[in-house]
């Protein structure tokens, strides 16, 4: 196989809160390939292998303001183009796809029965890192750090006694934050709980830990340089402080001494490995007022936009975004 034109399918879409996030990631992908001379078929989940007409149509759009409302199957879709010549003969698939289906092992376990290689984790450590709860007890039993938690249904007399207030409620398998509060009292907790059942048949209640916001990704088993989001609204890294201009100061290399940025990076680089995660991964933290870090949760599939944490870490690296995605490209297909 020549190494440098390889045919390639870009899944992106999916049904999740993130459809908007991962057609613009699709997008960036697809263009960079076809940069690097690669064949590529763009495919959204629900539409099938995209004609040039409605890649342009898909691509020019803006990520919203606010989660996409998602509904209907995909199924039906899916063995329609699944059987399609084109997509059965390419050498690998790219996984664009973030939350739902796309990043809880569910797309991967599909993958893997057509024998092509994918990029990313596989079904198992895909599942995990996405399961919040799950992902947060492999860590507390591997020694990482990791706040306290519980998970609804807690009383506030639980909630107060185990975590103390503020806590954060959250969708326990969602992702960009969609769901998210930040309780500050026991009057807040059932209508933070409600919202959060909205995205998910699970929640959890954690710990809320005040603090710098620190993030740092790992790829082929190597751990890039850190990075701090500095808040300019809010009080927390949400889907419109994300996505939106001027939501966030992303500053990479995060400000830190040597001693903290190598501490951040090695246990990013544990909790991938405990996690049982492949090709590339991004742990989010909060370096609390004592100096301590705290993991609040991992990324399997993260944002490959033109803002995404990722790819301004890679730059930093020295890996220009074609570079950063035919790394992630190669290390598949070597491992795959």
């Amino acid at each position: 196989m020549n190494k440098q034109q390889l045919t390639i399918n870009v899944l992106f879409g999916g049904d999740s809160s993130e459809r908007d996030v991962s057609i613009a990631s699709g997008a960036q992908v697809v263009k960079a390939l076809r940069e690097r001379s690669h064949q590529v078929n763009a495919i959204d989940t629900a539409m099938g292998l995209l004609s040039s007409e409605q890649e342009n149509q898909l691509f020019n759009k803006t990520v919203s303001l606010s989660p996409p409302s998602i509904s209907g199957n995909e199924l039906q879709a899916v063995f329609k183009w699944l059987q399609l010549p084109q997509v059965m003969q390419a050498d690998l698939w790219f996984i664009a796809l973030h939350g739902g289906s796309g990043e809880d092992g569910r797309w991967q376990g599909l993958l893997a029965m057509t024998g092509i290689p994918f990029t990313g984790s596989s079904v198992l450590g895909s599942a995990l890192a996405m399961d919040k709860d799950m992902a947060k007890r492999v860590l507390r039993q591997s020694g990482l750090p990791t706040p306290n938690w519980l998970m609804a249904p807690s009383s506030t007399e639980e909630v107060e006694r185990q975590l103390g207030w503020p806590v954060v409620v959250k969708p326990s398998k969602q992702g960009s934050t969609v769901g998210l509060s930040i309780v500050r009292e026991a009057s807040e907790l059932e209508k933070a709980i409600t919202l959060a059942y909205q995205h998910d048949d699970e929640v959890m209640i954690e710990a809320f830990v005040p603090g710098r916001e620190l993030t740092c990704p790992v790829l082929n088993n190597n751990a890039l340089p850190v990075g701090e989001i500095i808040l300019k609204r809010g009080e927390i890294f949400d889907y419109e402080a994300k996505y939106q201009p001027g939501g966030a100061e992303e500053v990479f290399p995060a400000q830190l001494s040597q001693e903290l940025t190598e501490e951040v990076q090695h246990l990013s680089l544990s909790i991938h490995q405990a996690l049982k995660l492949t090709g590339y991964s991004r742990s989010d933290f909060r370096l609390d007022t004592q100096g301590q870090l705290w993991c609040l949760e991992v990324n399997t599939l993260p944002g490959l936009t033109a803002m995404s944490l990722l790819p301004q870490s890679a730059r930093v690296a020295g890996m220009t975004f074609a570079e950063l995605i035919e790394s992630i490209c190669f290390s598949a297909l070597e491992n795959g």
